[in-house]
């Protein structure tokens, strides 16, 4: 535990010097009334919810609601990325394969059943025995079993010694502990039930729930967490189509802080207004494009499967893309080019994809990408259907795909068939075949390299795009469980080095987030955790 600890210190304290995202604060006095004189907080967001079940998403929208709502066996406390007891009284390593947590006694759900090692146990197995394809058990690749000892330790047994990455995936996703006697064991529960059961523990219980429109959080009285007691009497979240009027209410007043999404041409107009402050804070948001190796050009289930030549496609992609380009004319600066798996800032990140494709230093290289066909036997243009969302990434993700498309078209090796989805629709669509090429975005869950590699390439991905490599299963079951820091970060370099030659997805931007709220608002902290929690925001 002390390597990985110091490990993971290392990691982010080179991440904050490398790259932040914004968090812009507007004066609630320009104008309107934000109606919340009684203590309440009102929040805004372009952002969309998948499901309230923890078991059905992993997105940052539907995390943005289930991190107020649920406690963890572990957590991170403001100002610190490293995990520390939530629900959790103690947790240790008991052996190199057994991890054993202890519950502080007297735990409660926001209903009043009692919080204890089954509950445990059964979110656990939920997670596996469900493994929706848009949730996040395939960060549970380690877990052998959870055992309920008694009413306050759970054991568990995992496949391989020496997890280093296991007490931060407890933080996250897969680790909201769900009551027992409300979810469902084999199947996700619907948004309404879990509302009208109150079956929430974290420092908030759902007052009120219009899906994707309005949600009412209130204090949890029986929270007995890390993160203590909400410091507000509520927060409303509300859900706006587009960031234009969410931008206009935050400058008229009517909402207190606006969390994703905002266009740069918004942030660096908001950056120039005297009544707006902008905190910079650590970062770690990724931007690329997932290929179906099913259904994109030459994939395996298309009438012209070739597996030579879908590769020659994915590299010549590989070598169009100008990323300076989509940085600088798109994101004004807000987002740098990222040329591997690991964004700059972590431990082990490389800059393999520069070397592999383009022109060597970065650019574009039409001539590299038209050998790669050519060697293939591919017969151009190709014609390339790419799939983005214009809601859930922020407003400027049609101009970004429409640069793409542009990059692609002008050597006359591609013709793109660019299309749009709301994201709701679209998570169901990307995990279900339906687009051969497609925008996804990435925030991570932990200050990790580990939450760049697992999720998207092992074999059971929560890409599902049906990439499988066993030698780079090998490698990245192996640098989790690798005690040594600099083994573990030569396992981490091969592992980009590796994937680099399949091109499973194809790296952007790595970059900022932002959010925007009025200047009287306290207690808006954007730190090395990733996560952004409402139960601090007050009235100044």
């Amino acid at each position: 535990m002390a390597s990985a600890s110091t490990h993971r210190k290392r990691a982010v304290g080179a991440l904050i010097g490398a790259t932040a995202f914004s968090l812009v604060l507007a004066s609630c006095t320009a104008g309107g009334d934000s109606g919340s004189g009684d203590g309440s907080i009102l929040v805004g967001t372009t952002d969309k919810v998948v499901t309230l079940d923890p078991a059905g998403s992993y997105d940052n929208g539907s995390f943005a609601v289930q991190n107020q709502v649920y406690a963890f066996l572990l957590n991170s406390p403001l100002g610190s990325p490293d995990p520390e007891p939530d629900l959790a009284e103690s947790a240790e390593f008991t052996s190199p394969t057994e991890y054993t947590v202890t519950l502080k006694p007297g735990l409660k759900f926001a209903n009043g059943h009692d919080l204890t090692a089954s509950d445990v146990k059964f979110t656990f197995d939920r997670q596996l025995a469900i493994a929706a394809p848009d949730g996040p058990s395939s960060l549970l690749y380690n877990l052998e079993s959870t055992e309920a000892v008694d009413d306050t330790t759970v054991v568990f047994t995992l496949k391989a010694a020496n997890d280093q990455v296991f007490p931060q995936i407890l933080t996250t996703f897969p680790g909201a502990i769900v009551d027992e006697e409300v979810f469902s064991p084999t199947e996700l529960t619907p948004d309404e039930d879990i509302v009208a059961a109150e079956a929430f523990n974290g420092q908030y219980t759902i007052a009120s729930y219009d899906f994707n429109k309005t949600i009412e959080f209130v204090p949890n009285e029986n929270y007995a967490g890390l993160l203590g007691p909400a410091e507000n009497s509520s927060v409303i979240l509300s859900y706006y189509a587009d960031s234009s009027n969410l931008k206009l209410d935050v400058q008229e007043g009517n909402i207190d802080v606006a969390y994703r999404s905002l266009s740069a041409t918004d942030v660096e107009d908001l950056r120039g207004d005297d009544k707006v402050v902008v905190h910079d804070g650590p970062g770690g948001e990724i931007r690329y494009i997932v290929f179906n190796f099913n259904t994109q050009p030459y994939g395996a289930t298309t009438a012209e499967a070739d597996p030579a030549k879908a590769l020659a496609v994915r590299q010549a992609v590989a070598s169009l893309v100008d990323r300076a380009e989509i940085a600088d004319q798109v994101y004004k600066g807000t987002y740098t080019p990222l040329y591997s798996f690991v964004p700059e800032g972590f431990t082990g990140a490389t800059e393999v994809l520069k070397d592999l494709y383009g022109d060597g230093e970065g650019g574009p290289d039409a001539d590299k990408a038209a050998e790669i066909l050519s060697a293939a036997g591919v017969q151009t243009p190709v014609a390339l259907s790419l799939q983005y969302s214009p809601d859930h990434y922020g407003p400027s993700s049609g101009d970004e795909y429409a640069l793409v498309k542009s990059q692609l078209e002008a050597t006359g090796l591609f013709t793109v068939d660019l299309q749009s989805t709301e994201w709701v629709q679209y998570s169901e669509d990307r995990v279900s075949d339906v687009y051969p090429a497609y925008q996804l975005g990435w925030f991570p869950d932990y200050s990790d390299a580990d939450n760049y590699l697992t999720p998207f390439f092992l074999t059971e991905n929560f890409l599902a795009n049906h990439y499988s490599n066993p030698t780079v299963d090998e490698l990245i079951k192996e640098q989790g469980v690798t005690q040594d820091p600099a083994e573990r970060t030569a396992l981490i370099e091969e592992i980009q080095a590796t994937v680099a030659q399949d091109l499973s997805t194809v790296p952007l931007l790595q970059g900022a987030q932002v959010a925007v709220s009025g200047a009287d608002i306290d207690g808006v902290t954007l730190d090395a955790s990733f996560k952004f929690r409402f139960a601090g925001l007050v009235k100044g």
